[in-house]
């Protein structure tokens, strides 16, 4: 679903490409927890996609929650 996501992205099709990041995210969050480097990937790529369509807030909350869960991991 990533690739796919990926793919809608390079098209600008972003509704597309959100939808599925949405889901790629939530279950990995599920499955692999929130700090698991491709769950930390997913949210940057949703927040990318949200900066795209002009959703800063959105992108910038996403990513400061991304740092930390990144931060917190490394430790």
């Amino acid at each position: 679903m990533a690739n796919l996501a990926s793919t809608y992205q390079n098209q600008g099709r972003w509704k597309e490409a959100e939808s599925l990041e949405v889901q790629v995210m939530e279950t990995s969050k599920r499955v692999l927890g929130e700090e698991h480097p491709d769950t930390l990937t997913s949210m940057a790529n949703l927040a990318h996609t949200w900066k795209s369509q002009a959703r800063l807030g959105d992108a910038l909350s996403l990513g400061r929650l991304r740092y930390g869960h990144a931060r917190s991991g490394s430790s």
